[in-house]
């Protein structure tokens, strides 16, 4: 077994595979560059990633590539309304044999795990996943289990007028670093998968192992030296107070706001080949981390208003810091 604590990457090293990663996703995913960087930005800072979208749209198919692409031990769990929280995580069984209880592991125990169709499943049994996501191990009858670096969950969630769907609890949507919408395909990119699918004769695809999981933790260490100026801490800072002080906002975003907008910024800079972060890059995050994270009054609802919506507003009163390059 590779030994994850020695494997290290530079920023450079990184950022090179990163993109040798994102273009063999891009083999598959068609048309969707930019969802692709934004979750190869999610992966590098380590963070849990939501797909919201409807049905058909290649969410489960982004992620499974990603996983592939990745080397690293992949489970699928398709979350169902009878689905239990032991058929996540495992349980203690009585083996005869032995004449006592032994734990069987769970589909948890793996490095990305996918989520799919998480709000099929009731609150208690998407509760499973919470101390997993945000600890990285998880507790079975006062026994702690850690799980293997890295430890990454990808859920698709339906939009929530669709039948059969239950809500995600506040504190899981919280845990997810970034919430993503795939969209449809424009006709041409549309035109391209079904070219692709006739050259192919057949549904599955086929895409190359890039990295392993000591590289994809060596990847994250690497993030982790990308240089953030106080300035840009702060303005990170504002716009995450700026939620709890929005009219049309009943709940802000908690502090795991500013510490994802902190993580994904880094992430982003990396990604386009800098070891210091920008303006730019925390603007580029405010939406995908923070859109997740507020609860809009009823009212504000009512008119129509989306989170999407207050979070744009709030990039443009928000005071952007003067931070020159030269100056990092």
């Amino acid at each position: 077994m590779v030994n994850v604590s020695k494997t290290k990457l530079s920023i450079e090293e990184t950022g090179k595979l990163a993109d040798v990663i994102q273009a063999e996703v891009g083999k598959v995913v068609l048309g969707k560059q930019q969802n692709i960087e934004m979750l190869m930005a999610a992966v590098l800072a380590n963070g849990n990633i939501l797909f919201e979208d409807f049905p058909g749209l290649a969410k489960t198919l982004m992620s499974n590539t990603l996983a592939d692409t990745l080397g690293c031990k992949f489970k699928r769990i398709q979350f169902t309304p009878d689905l239990l929280p032991a058929d996540i995580t495992g349980s203690y069984f009585f083996d005869p044999e032995k004449n006592k209880f032994t734990f069987r592991e769970g589909p948890i125990f793996c490095n990305l795990l996918l989520a799919d169709e998480i709000n099929r499943a009731p609150p208690k049994t998407q509760a499973a996943l919470l101390e997993a996501m945000q600890e990285k191990q998880i507790t079975i009858e006062g026994t702690t289990h850690i799980l293997e670096r890295p430890f990454i969950v990808l859920a698709t969630q339906n939009p929530i007028e669709y039948e059969g769907t239950y809500p995600l609890p506040e504190a899981q949507m919280d845990r997810f670093l970034v919430r993503l919408s795939v969209g449809y395909p424009d006709e041409e990119v549309e035109a391209s998968i079904l070219a692709a699918r006739a050259e192919r004769k057949h549904d599955g695809f086929e895409v190359e192992s890039i990295a392993s999981p000591a590289e994809v933790v060596a990847m994250h260490r690497a993030v982790e030296e990308v240089f953030v100026k106080h300035e840009i801490m702060q303005y990170m800072v504002s716009l995450v107070q700026g939620t709890r002080g929005d009219p049309r906002v009943a709940v802000g975003s908690s502090p795991r706001g500013s510490l994802g907008l902190f993580k994904l910024s880094r992430a982003l800079a990396l990604l386009s080949g800098r070891d210091y972060v920008v303006p730019d890059d925390v603007k580029r995050s405010v939406i995908p981390v923070l859109a997740h994270r507020i609860i809009l009054k009823p009212e504000a609802r009512i008119r129509g208003v989306k989170p999407e919506q207050v979070l744009a507003e709030l990039l443009t009163t928000v005071d952007v810091p003067a931070v020159k390059v030269e100056d990092e």
